[in-house]
Protein backbone atom coordinates (compact mmCIF):
# COMPACT_ATOMS: atom_id res chain seq x y z
CA UNK A 1 0.00 0.00 0.00
CA UNK A 2 1.15 3.39 -0.62
CA UNK A 3 0.58 7.23 0.18
CA UNK A 4 2.32 10.21 -1.44
CA UNK A 5 2.62 13.65 0.11
CA UNK A 6 3.96 16.41 -1.87
CA UNK A 7 4.11 20.15 -1.45
CA UNK A 8 5.56 23.00 -3.18
CA UNK A 9 7.64 25.99 -2.33
CA UNK A 10 6.75 27.94 0.43
CA UNK A 11 5.12 31.43 -1.14
CA UNK A 12 5.37 33.64 2.10
CA UNK A 13 8.86 32.53 3.20
CA UNK A 14 10.26 31.22 -0.02
CA UNK A 15 11.16 28.09 2.02
CA UNK A 16 12.43 25.75 -0.71
CA UNK A 17 9.52 22.53 -1.03
CA UNK A 18 12.54 20.37 0.29
CA UNK A 19 12.52 21.40 3.69
CA UNK A 20 9.88 19.12 4.17
CA UNK A 21 12.17 16.65 5.26
CA UNK A 22 12.61 18.74 8.07
CA UNK A 23 9.75 18.82 8.70
CA UNK A 24 8.48 14.94 8.45
CA UNK A 25 11.84 14.13 10.16
CA UNK A 26 13.10 12.46 7.24
CA UNK A 27 16.06 12.86 4.82
CA UNK A 28 15.22 13.50 1.08
CA UNK A 29 18.38 11.90 -0.14
CA UNK A 30 17.96 8.89 1.97
CA UNK A 31 15.78 5.54 2.24
CA UNK A 32 14.12 5.11 6.11
CA UNK A 33 13.19 1.50 6.45
CA UNK A 34 11.57 0.38 9.55
CA UNK A 35 9.53 -2.81 10.84
CA UNK A 36 5.94 -3.39 11.83
CA UNK A 37 4.50 -6.62 13.07
CA UNK A 38 3.11 -7.82 10.32
CA UNK A 39 5.52 -6.31 7.50
CA UNK A 40 8.04 -3.32 6.67
CA UNK A 41 7.50 0.06 6.25
CA UNK A 42 9.79 2.46 4.04
CA UNK A 43 9.79 6.40 3.56
CA UNK A 44 11.80 7.48 0.17
CA UNK A 45 11.34 10.84 -1.79
CA UNK A 46 10.45 9.91 -5.50
CA UNK A 47 11.31 13.75 -6.44
CA UNK A 48 13.08 16.68 -3.70
CA UNK A 49 13.57 19.43 -5.88
CA UNK A 50 13.39 22.87 -4.29
CA UNK A 51 9.86 24.04 -6.25
CA UNK A 52 8.08 20.34 -5.39
CA UNK A 53 8.86 17.40 -2.92
CA UNK A 54 7.21 14.47 -2.81
CA UNK A 55 7.58 11.83 -0.05
CA UNK A 56 5.97 8.85 0.02
CA UNK A 57 5.52 5.65 2.05
CA UNK A 58 5.42 2.40 1.70
CA UNK A 59 4.06 -0.50 3.32
CA UNK A 60 4.56 -4.01 2.99
CA UNK A 61 2.20 -6.76 4.36
CA UNK A 62 2.95 -10.77 4.52
CA UNK A 63 -0.23 -11.73 4.29
CA UNK A 64 0.76 -15.11 6.46
CA UNK A 65 1.95 -13.27 9.05
CA UNK A 66 -1.91 -11.45 8.66
CA UNK A 67 -3.01 -14.28 8.73
CA UNK A 68 -1.76 -15.90 11.97
CA UNK A 69 -2.31 -12.81 13.94
CA UNK A 70 -5.93 -12.91 13.58
CA UNK A 71 -7.68 -13.19 16.64
CA UNK A 72 -11.24 -13.44 16.89
CA UNK A 73 -12.34 -12.24 13.41
CA UNK A 74 -14.57 -14.62 11.59
CA UNK A 75 -14.05 -15.24 7.81
CA UNK A 76 -16.63 -16.81 5.80
CA UNK A 77 -14.43 -17.91 3.50
CA UNK A 78 -11.55 -20.55 4.36
CA UNK A 79 -8.65 -18.53 1.88
CA UNK A 80 -9.76 -15.15 3.37
CA UNK A 81 -7.18 -14.95 5.75
CA UNK A 82 -4.52 -15.84 3.27
CA UNK A 83 -6.00 -13.82 0.07
CA UNK A 84 -8.05 -10.61 1.22
CA UNK A 85 -6.88 -6.72 0.16
CA UNK A 86 -4.88 -5.85 3.26
CA UNK A 87 -1.50 -6.01 1.74
CA UNK A 88 -2.26 -3.30 -0.83
CA UNK A 89 -4.93 -1.00 0.11
CA UNK A 90 -5.14 1.62 2.24
CA UNK A 91 -5.98 0.66 5.77
CA UNK A 92 -5.23 1.11 9.21
CA UNK A 93 -2.01 -1.02 8.68
CA UNK A 94 -1.16 2.44 7.01
CA UNK A 95 -2.06 4.76 9.55
CA UNK A 96 -0.23 2.54 12.14
CA UNK A 97 2.89 2.94 9.81
CA UNK A 98 2.12 6.98 9.17
CA UNK A 99 2.06 7.11 12.88
CA UNK A 100 5.25 5.04 13.15
CA UNK A 101 6.96 6.65 10.22
CA UNK A 102 6.10 10.69 11.43
CA UNK A 103 5.04 10.52 14.88
CA UNK A 104 7.36 13.69 15.77
CA UNK A 105 5.73 15.88 12.28
CA UNK A 106 2.30 14.13 13.98
CA UNK A 107 2.83 15.90 17.38
CA UNK A 108 3.72 19.45 15.87
CA UNK A 109 7.58 19.95 16.65
CA UNK A 110 10.32 20.58 13.91
CA UNK A 111 13.43 21.40 15.59
CA UNK A 112 14.86 23.31 12.52
CA UNK A 113 11.50 24.71 11.00
CA UNK A 114 9.31 25.15 14.27
CA UNK A 115 7.92 28.21 12.19
CA UNK A 116 7.12 25.80 9.04
CA UNK A 117 5.51 23.38 11.32
CA UNK A 118 3.20 25.71 12.67
CA UNK A 119 2.27 27.70 9.09
CA UNK A 120 -0.71 26.23 6.86
CA UNK A 121 1.40 24.79 3.68
CA UNK A 122 -0.09 23.82 0.05
CA UNK A 123 -0.10 19.90 0.52
CA UNK A 124 -1.15 17.14 -2.25
CA UNK A 125 -1.69 13.48 -1.02
CA UNK A 126 -2.54 10.64 -3.50
CA UNK A 127 -4.31 7.50 -2.17
CA UNK A 128 -4.20 5.17 -4.87
CA UNK A 129 -6.17 2.17 -3.54
CA UNK A 130 -8.20 3.38 -0.26
CA UNK A 131 -11.11 1.33 0.04
CA UNK A 132 -14.16 3.48 0.98
CA UNK A 133 -17.41 1.60 2.17
CA UNK A 134 -20.67 3.16 1.52
CA UNK A 135 -22.40 6.23 -0.11
CA UNK A 136 -20.19 6.84 -2.90
CA UNK A 137 -19.39 10.34 -1.77
CA UNK A 138 -18.33 9.37 1.51
CA UNK A 139 -14.70 10.61 0.92
CA UNK A 140 -15.74 14.13 0.16
CA UNK A 141 -18.64 14.03 3.41
CA UNK A 142 -15.53 13.18 5.85
CA UNK A 143 -12.94 15.66 3.41
CA UNK A 144 -14.57 18.48 2.52
CA UNK A 145 -15.51 20.23 5.12
CA UNK A 146 -11.81 20.27 6.53
CA UNK A 147 -10.95 22.15 3.43
CA UNK A 148 -9.40 19.84 1.06
CA UNK A 149 -10.42 19.61 -2.38
CA UNK A 150 -11.13 16.11 -3.60
CA UNK A 151 -10.15 14.11 -6.67
CA UNK A 152 -11.51 10.41 -5.93
CA UNK A 153 -11.97 8.47 -8.91
CA UNK A 154 -13.85 5.11 -8.33
CA UNK A 155 -11.80 1.61 -9.63
CA UNK A 156 -13.69 -0.80 -11.65
CA UNK A 157 -13.18 -4.34 -10.64
CA UNK A 158 -11.42 -5.14 -13.49
CA UNK A 159 -10.08 -3.00 -16.43
CA UNK A 160 -10.78 -5.83 -19.02
CA UNK A 161 -14.52 -6.59 -17.76
CA UNK A 162 -16.24 -3.48 -17.26
CA UNK A 163 -19.42 -5.04 -17.07
CA UNK A 164 -18.36 -6.18 -13.73
CA UNK A 165 -18.98 -2.80 -12.10
CA UNK A 166 -16.84 -1.01 -9.73
CA UNK A 167 -15.17 -2.05 -6.93
CA UNK A 168 -15.35 -0.13 -3.33
CA UNK A 169 -11.90 1.27 -3.88
CA UNK A 170 -11.01 4.69 -4.40
CA UNK A 171 -7.97 6.78 -6.12
CA UNK A 172 -8.17 9.54 -3.91
CA UNK A 173 -6.13 12.52 -4.56
CA UNK A 174 -6.49 15.16 -1.30
CA UNK A 175 -5.01 18.66 -1.87
CA UNK A 176 -5.48 21.42 0.62
CA UNK A 177 -3.46 24.53 2.43
CA UNK A 178 -3.28 23.26 5.89
CA UNK A 179 -0.86 22.56 9.17
CA UNK A 180 1.38 19.31 8.61
CA UNK A 181 0.62 18.16 11.64
CA UNK A 182 -3.59 18.54 10.87
CA UNK A 183 -3.16 17.00 7.94
CA UNK A 184 -1.50 13.73 9.58
CA UNK A 185 -4.18 14.01 12.27
CA UNK A 186 -7.02 14.52 9.18
CA UNK A 187 -5.82 11.02 7.63
CA UNK A 188 -4.88 8.87 10.71
CA UNK A 189 -8.47 8.70 11.69
CA UNK A 190 -10.45 9.10 8.46
CA UNK A 191 -8.62 6.05 6.62
CA UNK A 192 -10.33 3.45 9.05
CA UNK A 193 -13.11 5.80 8.93
CA UNK A 194 -13.47 4.79 5.11
CA UNK A 195 -12.41 1.24 5.45
CA UNK A 196 -14.70 0.74 8.27
CA UNK A 197 -12.37 -1.24 9.65
CA UNK A 198 -9.61 -1.48 12.01
CA UNK A 199 -6.91 -4.29 12.52
CA UNK A 200 -6.13 -3.64 16.39
CA UNK A 201 -7.99 -4.39 19.72
CA UNK A 202 -9.46 -0.84 20.23
CA UNK A 203 -10.60 0.30 23.98
CA UNK A 204 -11.37 3.30 25.67
CA UNK A 205 -7.44 4.49 25.16
CA UNK A 206 -9.07 4.94 21.06
CA UNK A 207 -11.70 7.46 22.65
CA UNK A 208 -8.84 9.58 24.14
CA UNK A 209 -7.00 8.79 21.41
CA UNK A 210 -9.61 10.19 19.22
CA UNK A 211 -9.58 13.25 21.03
CA UNK A 212 -6.19 14.24 20.94
CA UNK A 213 -6.19 13.72 16.89
CA UNK A 214 -9.49 15.29 16.52
CA UNK A 215 -9.01 18.00 18.67
CA UNK A 216 -10.46 21.02 17.26
CA UNK A 217 -11.82 19.86 14.12
CA UNK A 218 -14.33 16.66 14.97
CA UNK A 219 -16.26 17.55 17.62
CA UNK A 220 -17.63 19.99 14.77
CA UNK A 221 -17.15 17.45 11.96
CA UNK A 222 -20.86 17.36 10.26
CA UNK A 223 -20.09 13.54 9.70
CA UNK A 224 -18.63 13.27 13.89
CA UNK A 225 -21.09 10.31 14.55
CA UNK A 226 -20.42 8.23 11.33
CA UNK A 227 -16.71 9.20 12.18
CA UNK A 228 -17.06 7.83 15.65
CA UNK A 229 -19.43 4.76 15.07
CA UNK A 230 -16.77 3.08 12.72
CA UNK A 231 -13.61 4.90 14.79
CA UNK A 232 -14.81 2.68 17.73
CA UNK A 233 -16.07 -0.30 15.79
CA UNK A 234 -19.55 -0.09 16.78
CA UNK A 235 -19.13 -0.91 20.19
CA UNK A 236 -21.65 0.35 22.01
CA UNK A 237 -19.52 1.13 25.63
CA UNK A 238 -16.99 3.09 23.39
CA UNK A 239 -19.79 4.84 21.64
CA UNK A 240 -21.24 5.59 25.18
CA UNK A 241 -17.81 6.61 26.32
CA UNK A 242 -17.38 9.07 23.20
CA UNK A 243 -21.01 10.41 23.39
CA UNK A 244 -20.29 11.97 27.06
CA UNK A 245 -16.86 13.26 25.85
CA UNK A 246 -17.50 14.59 22.40
CA UNK A 247 -21.26 16.29 23.30
CA UNK A 248 -24.03 16.34 21.85
CA UNK A 249 -24.41 15.27 18.45
CA UNK A 250 -26.60 18.44 17.17
CA UNK A 251 -25.23 21.01 14.86
CA UNK A 252 -25.80 23.71 18.00
CA UNK A 253 -23.68 21.77 20.19
CA UNK A 254 -21.27 20.23 17.71
CA UNK A 255 -19.95 24.11 17.36
CA UNK A 256 -19.08 23.85 20.66
CA UNK A 257 -16.37 22.52 22.74
CA UNK A 258 -16.65 18.95 23.43
CA UNK A 259 -17.97 18.54 27.80
CA UNK A 260 -14.38 17.00 28.58
CA UNK A 261 -13.08 20.54 27.53
CA UNK A 262 -15.53 22.77 28.72
CA UNK A 263 -15.10 20.25 32.13
CA UNK A 264 -11.16 20.74 32.37
CA UNK A 265 -11.92 25.11 31.40
CA UNK A 266 -14.50 25.15 34.36
CA UNK A 267 -12.27 23.45 37.00
CA UNK A 268 -9.36 25.58 36.24
CA UNK A 269 -11.34 28.72 35.97
CA UNK A 270 -12.18 28.15 39.27
CA UNK A 271 -8.91 27.19 40.64
CA UNK A 272 -7.75 30.14 39.42
CA UNK A 273 -10.28 32.19 41.01
CA UNK A 274 -9.38 30.53 44.16
CA UNK A 275 -5.92 32.50 44.41
CA UNK A 276 -4.23 29.23 44.64
CA UNK A 277 -0.73 28.75 44.42
CA UNK A 278 -0.13 24.77 45.36
CA UNK A 279 -2.67 23.07 43.88
CA UNK A 280 -3.74 19.00 43.86
CA UNK A 281 -5.44 16.91 41.35
CA UNK A 282 -6.77 13.97 42.92
CA UNK A 283 -7.47 11.16 40.50
CA UNK A 284 -5.27 12.57 37.94
CA UNK A 285 -5.72 9.73 35.34
CA UNK A 286 -3.39 10.78 32.02
CA UNK A 287 -3.07 14.14 33.22
CA UNK A 288 -5.44 16.09 30.89
CA UNK A 289 -6.08 18.85 34.16
CA UNK A 290 -2.37 19.10 34.66
CA UNK A 291 -1.48 20.47 31.46
CA UNK A 292 -3.11 23.90 31.47
CA UNK A 293 -2.41 24.12 35.20
CA UNK A 294 1.25 23.88 34.10
CA UNK A 295 0.52 26.53 31.50
CA UNK A 296 -0.21 28.74 34.35
CA UNK A 297 2.66 30.39 36.00
CA UNK A 298 -0.09 31.54 39.15
CA UNK A 299 0.21 27.52 40.41
CA UNK A 300 3.89 27.31 41.59
CA UNK A 301 3.59 23.75 42.85
CA UNK A 302 1.53 21.04 41.06
CA UNK A 303 0.66 17.67 42.30
CA UNK A 304 -1.27 14.99 40.11
CA UNK A 305 -2.24 11.55 41.88
CA UNK A 306 -3.77 8.75 40.69
CA UNK A 307 -4.34 5.03 42.38
CA UNK A 308 -2.82 3.17 38.53
CA UNK A 309 0.50 3.23 38.19
CA UNK A 310 -0.47 2.62 34.65
CA UNK A 311 -2.29 6.51 34.51
CA UNK A 312 0.57 7.75 35.84
CA UNK A 313 3.26 6.57 32.93
CA UNK A 314 0.65 7.85 30.87
CA UNK A 315 0.45 10.99 32.28
CA UNK A 316 4.26 11.33 31.56
CA UNK A 317 3.69 10.52 27.96
CA UNK A 318 1.01 12.62 27.76
CA UNK A 319 2.47 15.77 29.06
CA UNK A 320 6.27 14.72 27.43
CA UNK A 321 7.57 15.60 30.99
CA UNK A 322 11.22 14.71 29.50
CA UNK A 323 11.00 17.78 27.09
CA UNK A 324 9.53 20.30 29.58
CA UNK A 325 12.24 22.91 30.56
CA UNK A 326 13.52 22.10 33.97
CA UNK A 327 12.06 24.79 35.58
CA UNK A 328 8.15 23.83 34.76
CA UNK A 329 9.07 20.07 35.24
CA UNK A 330 9.99 21.21 39.17
CA UNK A 331 6.49 22.26 39.46
CA UNK A 332 4.92 18.95 38.94
CA UNK A 333 4.52 15.66 41.30
CA UNK A 334 3.47 12.61 40.03
CA UNK A 335 2.52 9.88 42.82
CA UNK A 336 0.71 6.92 43.46
CA UNK A 337 -1.87 7.17 46.23
CA UNK A 338 -5.57 6.22 47.35
CA UNK A 339 -8.01 8.76 48.05
CA UNK A 340 -9.41 6.25 50.81
CA UNK A 341 -6.42 6.06 52.86
CA UNK A 342 -5.16 9.48 55.20
CA UNK A 343 -1.88 10.12 53.62
CA UNK A 344 0.10 13.01 54.87
CA UNK A 345 1.49 14.06 51.76
CA UNK A 346 -1.85 15.63 50.93
CA UNK A 347 -1.53 18.43 53.45
CA UNK A 348 -1.12 22.20 53.00
CA UNK A 349 -2.53 22.81 49.72
CA UNK A 350 -4.24 25.37 48.73
CA UNK A 351 -6.50 23.71 46.59
CA UNK A 352 -7.77 20.53 45.06
CA UNK A 353 -9.70 18.88 42.08
CA UNK A 354 -11.69 15.62 41.52
CA UNK A 355 -12.70 15.83 38.14
CA UNK A 356 -15.03 12.77 37.70
CA UNK A 357 -13.93 10.76 40.08
CA UNK A 358 -16.52 10.14 43.17
CA UNK A 359 -18.45 8.30 40.50
CA UNK A 360 -15.32 5.15 40.64
CA UNK A 361 -16.07 4.43 44.19
CA UNK A 362 -18.52 2.43 45.69
CA UNK A 363 -21.20 4.98 47.56
CA UNK A 364 -20.01 3.15 50.89
CA UNK A 365 -16.28 4.41 50.55
CA UNK A 366 -17.46 8.39 49.80
CA UNK A 367 -17.67 9.11 53.63
CA UNK A 368 -13.74 7.56 53.65
CA UNK A 369 -12.88 9.90 50.93
CA UNK A 370 -14.57 13.06 52.34
CA UNK A 371 -12.40 12.44 55.70
CA UNK A 372 -9.36 11.17 53.40
CA UNK A 373 -10.02 15.18 51.65
CA UNK A 374 -11.59 16.84 53.93
CA UNK A 375 -10.98 16.04 57.18
CA UNK A 376 -7.69 15.46 57.57
CA UNK A 377 -5.55 16.93 53.68
CA UNK A 378 -8.28 20.26 54.26
CA UNK A 379 -7.14 22.29 51.41
CA UNK A 380 -8.74 25.83 50.90
CA UNK A 381 -10.54 24.84 47.89
CA UNK A 382 -11.91 21.75 46.95
CA UNK A 383 -13.50 21.20 43.30
CA UNK A 384 -15.71 18.17 42.63
CA UNK A 385 -16.95 17.24 39.06
CA UNK A 386 -19.50 14.10 38.43
CA UNK A 387 -21.80 13.38 35.94
CA UNK A 388 -25.49 14.23 36.18
CA UNK A 389 -27.52 11.15 35.90
CA UNK A 390 -30.64 13.00 34.78
CA UNK A 391 -29.06 14.17 31.46
CA UNK A 392 -28.60 11.01 30.33
CA UNK A 393 -31.81 11.00 28.71
CA UNK A 394 -30.04 13.09 26.32
CA UNK A 395 -27.48 10.71 24.96
CA UNK A 396 -29.11 8.29 22.43
CA UNK A 397 -26.58 5.45 23.24
CA UNK A 398 -27.82 4.95 26.75
CA UNK A 399 -30.83 3.05 27.68
CA UNK A 400 -32.99 4.18 30.83
CA UNK A 401 -30.85 4.03 34.25
CA UNK A 402 -27.39 3.17 32.35
CA UNK A 403 -25.06 4.96 33.04
CA UNK A 404 -22.57 6.53 31.04
CA UNK A 405 -19.38 4.80 31.71
CA UNK A 406 -19.35 0.59 32.66
CA UNK A 407 -16.75 1.97 35.40
CA UNK A 408 -19.46 4.33 37.23
CA UNK A 409 -20.32 2.44 40.74
CA UNK A 410 -23.06 5.22 40.14
CA UNK A 411 -24.82 8.63 38.91
CA UNK A 412 -26.20 10.92 41.20
CA UNK A 413 -29.19 13.20 39.51
CA UNK A 414 -29.12 17.04 41.40
CA UNK A 415 -30.70 16.45 44.52
CA UNK A 416 -28.34 13.06 45.68
CA UNK A 417 -25.34 15.27 44.55
CA UNK A 418 -26.09 18.55 46.51
CA UNK A 419 -26.98 16.66 49.28
CA UNK A 420 -24.13 15.07 49.57
CA UNK A 421 -22.19 18.35 48.59
CA UNK A 422 -23.58 19.59 51.36
CA UNK A 423 -23.52 17.15 54.55
CA UNK A 424 -19.79 16.80 53.17
CA UNK A 425 -19.54 20.99 53.71
CA UNK A 426 -21.02 20.94 57.06
CA UNK A 427 -19.47 18.47 58.65
CA UNK A 428 -15.72 19.50 57.68
CA UNK A 429 -16.69 23.38 57.95
CA UNK A 430 -16.80 24.40 54.21
CA UNK A 431 -18.77 26.46 52.53
CA UNK A 432 -20.31 24.76 48.82
CA UNK A 433 -21.53 26.70 45.75
CA UNK A 434 -23.40 24.60 42.61
CA UNK A 435 -22.33 25.12 39.44
CA UNK A 436 -23.76 23.85 36.11
CA UNK A 437 -21.25 22.61 33.01
CA UNK A 438 -21.59 21.87 29.81
CA UNK A 439 -24.83 22.24 27.59
CA UNK A 440 -27.34 22.86 29.95
CA UNK A 441 -31.38 21.30 29.88
CA UNK A 442 -34.18 23.18 31.39
CA UNK A 443 -35.79 20.06 33.03
CA UNK A 444 -33.19 17.74 33.25
CA UNK A 445 -30.45 20.23 34.49
CA UNK A 446 -26.66 20.18 33.22
CA UNK A 447 -24.39 17.52 31.55
CA UNK A 448 -21.86 17.72 34.62
CA UNK A 449 -22.57 18.74 37.62
CA UNK A 450 -19.54 20.72 40.11
CA UNK A 451 -19.19 21.63 43.41
CA UNK A 452 -17.01 24.41 44.67
CA UNK A 453 -16.07 24.09 48.10
CA UNK A 454 -14.53 26.96 50.46
CA UNK A 455 -13.26 26.14 53.76
CA UNK A 456 -14.30 27.81 56.59
CA UNK A 457 -12.70 29.98 58.84
CA UNK A 458 -11.67 28.49 62.03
Amino acid sequence: MLLTLSTTRHPESGSPATDLGFLLHKHPERVFTFTLPSGQGQVFYPEASEERCTAALLVQLDPVQLSRGRTGQASGAPLEPYVNDRPYAASSFLTGALREAFGTAMSGRSRERQELADAALPFEVHLPALPSRGSPDLAGRLFGPLGYTLDARVLPLDDHFPEWGDSPYLDLKLSGTVQLKALLAHLSILIPVLDDAKHYFVDEGEVERLGRLGEGWLEMHPERELILRRALKHQRDLLRLAAVKFGEPDGSAAAAPSLNAQRLAAVEAELIASGAARVLDLGCGEGHLLRPLLGNPQFREIVGMDVSPRELKRAERFLRLDELPPTVRARLTLMQGSLTYTDARLRGYDAAALVEVIEHLDEGRLWTLARVVFGDARPGTVVVTTPNAEYNARYAFLEEGEARHQDHRFEWDRGAFQGWATRVGDTFGYGVTFRPVGQEDAALGPATQMAVFARKNP
